[in-house]
């Protein structure tokens, strides 16, 4: 037995006083829907309607019944309305990955501005550098520097994510400016440090690959520290543009320009992506995200 069923079919029944209208409400014979309250009935060991051949009233325990199953249906009708919100307002856990230098400077102040527009979506944030893998990791939406993932997920460029050397007008007083890359060798160095470790100084120059790293000064994960480190005339730093931009604009920090482009991989243009999970467009939370961090990230590259 459908209980769910009859139990609509026996509430209707109470609301319209008649076998025949809650049939013709439910577009079913009324012999058929009369026996599936009976079955309710027999299932529950009680009787629930006091039948005559005008009217159709509750027993004392029916009516203990009716009230409790009207709160039931209530309940499932709010639920069903939940459900249909969910799936077209954004609402609900957004579970987004990013880097930690793209995170903290770019990414967590658009997430603040993103916040007020859509408040029924909780943000759930990790920042790391480690990679995470999109569906195994439960992640809605991962952001990531580097070259084009080989994942079968939608990748969308956000920004180049090529790195520069800089470094303070007071270190390169002191210690020369250098006009080859060859020349970098002489030169202090500040490190990122990728998952991978170190990222080196590498120069693409009559047809091959040179590495042209200076000595080691310090090697950290944290850019703003190592940018410090910088600003204080320690040694040369390579980072990426949006991370420098700053320091750039007010003159802390000088970008040295060579005839020869640097890089920190072999790898074709580095840049910075956006991934998600084809289907998970469809969701209303990651749509109204992705389409969000899109446009305004762009904004920000064309600047």
């Amino acid at each position: 037995m459908d209980q769910l069923r009859a139990i609509r079919y026996f509430s209707k029944v109470v609301e319209t006083g008649s076998f025949t209208q809650a049939a013709k409400a439910f577009d079913v014979p009324p012999s058929s829907l009369s026996r599936r309250v009976s079955d309710l009935e027999k299932s529950l060991g009680a009787t629930l309607l006091k039948r005559s051949t005008r009217l159709v009233k509750l027993t004392e325990v029916g009516q203990v019944y009716y009230n409790d199953m009207q709160h039931i249906l209530n309940q499932l009708e709010q639920s069903k309305e939940t459900v249909r919100s969910y799936q077209t307002t954004p609402m609900g856990r957004l579970r987004i990955s990013s880097m930690v230098g793209f995170g903290e400077k770019i990414l967590l102040p658009l997430l603040d501005e993103f916040s007020a527009l859509y408040p029924q979506i909780i943000l759930d944030v990790s920042l790391s550098d480690e990679l995470s893998t999109l569906g195994r990791d439960d992640v809605d939406i991962a952001i990531r520097g580097g070259y084009a993932p080989n994942e079968r997920v939608i990748a969308i460029r956000l920004m180049d994510n090529g790195f520069i050397p800089v470094a303070a007008p007071a270190y390169l007083a002191k210690n020369g400016t250098p006009s080859h890359v060859m020349e970098l060798k002489e030169h202090n160095g500040l490190y990122f440090k990728t998952p991978s470790g170190a990222t080196p100084w590498l120069c693409f120059m009559n047809d091959q690959w040179h590495d042209v790293s200076g000595p080691i000064v310090a090697i950290s994960n944290s850019g703003p520290w190592l940018a410090r480190k910088a600003c204080n005339g320690e040694g040369i730093l390579m980072s990426t543009r949006w991370a420098l931009a700053s320091y750039l604009e007010s003159g802390a920090l000088q970008e040295l320009t060579f005839e020869h482009k640097l890089a920190i991989t072999q790898h074709a243009e580095m840049a910075v992506y956006l991934l998600y999970q084809k289907q998970r467009y469809l969701v209303p939370k990651v749509k109204a995200a992705v389409d969000f961090l899109v446009d305004k990230i762009k904004v920000i590259d064309e600047h």
